[in-house]
């Protein structure tokens, strides 16, 4: 039997993450800035057309972090040197934003920063199509367009629904999930990439 003081000792011993990290995929992403006559601007990546996950779609540099990597921060510089083709010395992380856990993607850990200015990037053309910047004023004084996806509550094959109270609430129930949408040019900046721009102007624009 276990006396309070006891699990009050092992309480205090333990120090707190994200239930379920160890389960689920953990990225890391750079939002990188870069400077330029006209202002700061945001850079971008298209994903190369061949890839098999979300071939074309636009994103910020960054992916898995790997048990080498001595923290988020590092694993979102190594990405981005590899996808932009530029050393990683060159590349100044600011700040560490909020963490996203997402439903489908896992944990992702954004890290702001800048890169040096360059007309051409040389690109890691297996992974990344082009590139592209936007001035970060355009972001704050258009903000995005948002639009809400449904989400259905599906209980898999052999799932005890029978065994949960009120279980017909849950048989119907649908969860809403917003989703942003940025324009620039003919670019469309949506998903979890939109997700954290719009938190990354949160703290950026004005009161």
């Amino acid at each position: 039997m276990h006396s309070l003081q006891q699990l009050k000792s092992q309480l205090l011993s333990y120090h707190a993450g994200i239930l379920g990290e160890e389960y689920v995929k953990k990225s890391a992403v750079f939002i990188p800035l870069v400077e330029k006559d006209d202002g700061v601007h945001v850079l971008f990546e298209v994903r190369a057309h061949t890839l098999k996950q979300q071939p074309g779609e636009i994103c910020f540099p960054g992916g898995r972090i790997d048990p080498e990597d001595a923290s988020p921060e590092e694993a979102a510089i190594r990405e981005t040197s590899e996808e932009l083709g530029i050393p990683s010395s060159v590349i100044a992380p600011i700040t560490s934003l909020d963490v996203l856990v997402t439903p489908f993607r896992g944990i992702i850990y954004p890290v702001i920063g800048s890169i040096p200015h360059k007309n051409d990037y040389p690109l890691n053309q297996a992974e990344v199509d082009h590139v592209f910047t936007v001035p970060i004023d355009h972001f704050i004084s258009h903000p995005p367009e948002q639009y809400r996806i449904n989400v259905h509550f599906e209980p898999g094959a052999g799932f005890p629904i029978e065994r949960i109270a009120n279980q017909s609430a849950y048989q119907k129930s649908t969860r809403q999930i917003t989703e942003s949408f940025y324009y620039y040019q003919s670019y469309v900046i949506w998903g979890l990439t939109a997700k954290i721009l719009r938190h990354v102007i949160t703290i950026l624009k004005p009161s």
